[in-house]
């Protein structure tokens, strides 16, 4: 037991909130101590009252909450203190960094402004010394020209260089304890890797104490001392990092682990394995793309004459699914994965190139040809709420395609499909009625994919169809959509950011930079026989749910963000000695190669630096 004054104590504290459907208790009698220097995780899925503890803890609860028990900050009482008592605290020695920086940073003041607020209200710092204070920790952040962000406004700046404006912002003052609330669930990969190491370097700096909020257990690995595991309000579990993950006592915990798919396995003990894919010699691939190329004219500068360049979503892209194969893709945001899916379905005007379907290039044909086409072809999206039409009930969403492409059916006939599919994928036909607000997340995904379904179609687009559920809905739903595989034969194309998910559910995966794809193998020898840097890079910087894997592993940093791709020459950063500087000449565009039969890799030079590669 540490002899240490913990900087957060936190007993016996229960939240409840008022509602029209009654009292709601988020938080039931919880414990927790945070020491100095120390990284203690929260790990749970949503509604499990994980950032809700926290909030009280800022007094930042919603106004029909209230909370009971004791939290103090080191040693003293801060639990519904009034707001200007308050405020002494948080902000300056207690400071939280919230999951999305774009709602938690003012879009109509600019960055130097808000950061020299908080040095104005708690250091009592203005001018050029707030200024300095403000560049200095944004270049402690590594972003690059400090001086140029001050002034720029929020949304001149990727997700990533909002995050990292947020963690400099709660540094400012450097407080005794960081509140970090999904810090990372928003971002690619590789600025979550660098977020991740920055506040990990930020703590051994400067001794802060860390509260580290998430429901994704690779993270937990890589970052934490201690975890607190929380189901439903309560505290089912905590303990060491290593007791937790090697000798877990809770059966949500053990759960917890066995849903996050993992980098360093093909499968999950336990859930569905995906069935091998082994097409014969004369089998000819349902999808055929070929050199697809969607550009969008950008006009640059006002005036009557404005110059217009092409923004090269994708550039250039030639992939075949053959029938029952799944096909996953992979790249951070700005890749163009999902432009290059609804350049597949027509969806998106395309500049160049052919799709070929069953042999017809959809790219080509008539508008009813490609209606009647479209029945085979069907597209589940990232959010599943977005997606469905509020006014309508879920059995109306699933059995809409049945009026659309089955117009003689009647409606007993309609309402037995849309049954026996809900029931396929795991919902009550029960809920029929329900509207999409009455449901949650993974049960509105499942809606979705019923819908997708209901057609019993040849192919089926994924675009980040399970990137924003929780873990073990997460991993129903991996489970779901092998299951359907098998029993249509399905052909899959699945786009995600997670290399986990993708290397579990896919039998070949393509990663794609910049518009262009840079690696395309085997889902084993993607990992294993690892080729493009750029794909090293990807792959080093996934947390793995193993806390000695994490502390032995060795990244390959990526600097900065993604480059424009604006920029004609953006997708060079690993052919450097191929890039020229002259906008109005085409750049050169890496050949796919096949290194070993079955796996091409793009051209890249033979030693590239990671440094600058992802330059602002």
């Amino acid at each position: 037991m540490s002899t240490q004054t913990p900087v957060l104590e936190i007993e016996n504290l229960h939240v409840r909130f008022d509602t029209p459907d009654g009292e709601v208790h988020a938080v039931k009698g919880i414990d927790l101590h945070i020491n100095p220097g120390q990284c203690v995780g929260i790990v749970g899925e949503s509604g499990s009252g994980k950032s809700q503890s926290f909030l009280a803890a800022m007094g930042l609860l919603a106004s029909n909450g209230k909370a009971q028990g004791a939290i103090r900050f080191r040693g003293r009482d801060i639990l519904n203190l009034p707001r200007k008592t308050l405020n002494t605290v948080r902000g300056a020695r207690m400071t939280m960094i919230f999951q999305d920086p774009l709602t938690s940073l003012t879009p109509h003041m600019r960055i130097g402004a808000q950061m020299a607020e908080v040095l104005a209200v708690h250091e009592s710092l203005r001018g050029e010394a707030a200024n300095q204070r403000s560049l200095e920790w944004l270049d402690r952040v590594r972003i690059p020209e400090a001086a140029r962000r001050l002034r720029q406004y929020p949304h001149e700046l990727s997700g990533g260089m909002r995050q990292r404006v947020m963690i400099a912002m709660a540094m400012l003052c450097e407080p005794e304890l960081l509140i970090a609330d999904e810090p990372t669930t928003a971002l690619d990969v590789t600025v979550q890797a660098q977020v991740l190491d920055l506040i990990d370097e930020l703590k051994k700096e400067t001794g802060a104490a860390i509260a580290l909020i998430t429901h994704d257990m690779g993270v937990v690995a890589r970052m934490c001392d201690h975890i607190h595991v929380m189901e439903k309000g309560a505290y089912v579990e905590d303990g060491a990092v290593d007791d937790i993950f090697y000798k877990p006592q809770n059966d949500y915990t053990k759960l917890l682990l066995d849903a996050m798919p993992r980098l360093d396995r093909q499968d999950r003990p336990g859930r569905v394995s995906l069935a091998p894919y082994t097409p014969a010699k004369d089998q000819k691939p349902v999808l055929d793309v070929h050199d697809v190329k969607v550009h969008f004219p950008v006009r640059m500068g006002g005036g009557l004459f404005p110059k217009v360049r092409p923004l090269r979503a994708v550039d250039g892209v030639s992939f075949s699914l053959g029938a029952g194969e799944t096909l996953g893709v992979v790249g951070e945001s700005g890749c163009g994965k999902s432009t290059l899916a609804r350049a597949v379905l027509r969806l998106v005007p395309v500049n160049d190139g052919a799709v070929c379907w069953m042999g017809s290039n959809l790219l080509e044909v008539d508008k009813e040809t490609l209606r009647k086409d479209r029945k085979d072809l069907q597209i589940v999206f990232q959010d599943p709420l977005a997606s469905l039409d509020p006014r309508m009930s879920i059995g109306q969403s699933i059995a809409e395609p049945l009026k659309t492409f089955c117009p003689d059916m009647n409606h007993a006939d309609r309402q037995a499909q849309v049954r026996e599919m809900m029931a396929r994928v795991d919902l009550d036909p029960a809920m029929i009625n329900r509207y999409p607000h009455e449901l949650s997340g993974g049960q509105n995904q499942r809606v979705g994919i019923a819908r997708a379904m209901i057609l019993k179609p040849k192919m089926v687009i994924c675009d980040e169809a399970v990137s924003a559920l929780d873990v073990s809905v997460q991993a129903q739903i991996i489970d779901l959509l092998i299951m359907l595989q098998k029993d249509f034969d399905l052909s899959m194309i699945f786009i995600s950011h997670d290399l986990s998910v993708v290397r579990e559910i896919s039998h070949r995966v393509m990663v794609l930079y910049m518009g262009q794809v840079v690696e395309l193998a085997d889902r084993n020898a993607i990992y294993e026989d690892t080729r493009h840097p750029y794909t090293k890079a990807l792959i080093s910087a996934v947390p793995i749910p193993d806390p000695k894997t994490e502390r032995e592993r060795t990244r390959i940093p990526v600097d900065g963000d993604l480059p424009s791709p604006l920029d004609s020459g953006a997708a060079l950063r690993y052919l450097a000695s191929k890039r020229h500087d002259d906008e109005e000449k085409e750049q050169y565009r890496p050949k796919l190669i096949e290194v070993v039969p079955g796996h091409f890799v793009a051209e890249h030079d033979a030693s590239p630096t990671s440094k600058g590669l992802h330059a602002a």
